[in-house]
């Protein structure tokens, strides 16, 4: 399914709404693939606004490699991979033990550890920039 939005402002609860459908079932791995400032991070405190979280200060793991946000009956963790050195580091920050809470993943940059996926738990989120700066989701 695709969704366009062309505004930073516009209702992203369509959207939201969409990926909560489609995160059940053990499917709690939601990649997020675009290019760098593609609107991936937006994306991600756009969906923790739509859960009820009123959460301005959402921001890019890219130091950290992980942020946890909670939630009244739930977290949601959100990694960013994009200096991610080796396979190895994915390791050390534990998350397959992340992926195995059941909770939420959001994974920027998810082409360095696809080998690791369990592709059965995955939900793609494809994010293109047109040239009206217009943002195109494809989720599948």
């Amino acid at each position: 399914m695709k969704f366009t939005l062309c505004t930073i402002d516009q209702n992203f609860e369509p959207l939201a709404k969409h990926i909560s459908e489609q995160v059940v079932d053990g499917k709690n791995i939601v990649l997020l693939v675009g290019e760098l400032g593609a609107g991936k991070t937006t994306l991600v405190k756009h969906y923790l606004n739509y859960l009820g979280e009123d959460l301005d200060s959402v921001d890019s793991p890219t130091f950290s490699l992980v942020n946890t946000y909670e939630l009244p009956h739930t977290q949601v963790h959100h990694f960013d991979l994009y200096r991610l050195q080796s396979p190895e580091e994915i390791e050390d920050i534990g998350f397959m033990e992340y992926v195995d809470s059941g909770n939420i993943c959001f994974v920027e940059w998810p082409e360095k550890i696809a080998d690791f996926l369990p592709q059965d738990r995955v939900l793609e989120i494809e994010i293109t920039v047109s040239l009206e700066q217009c943002r195109e989701y494809s989720v599948s």
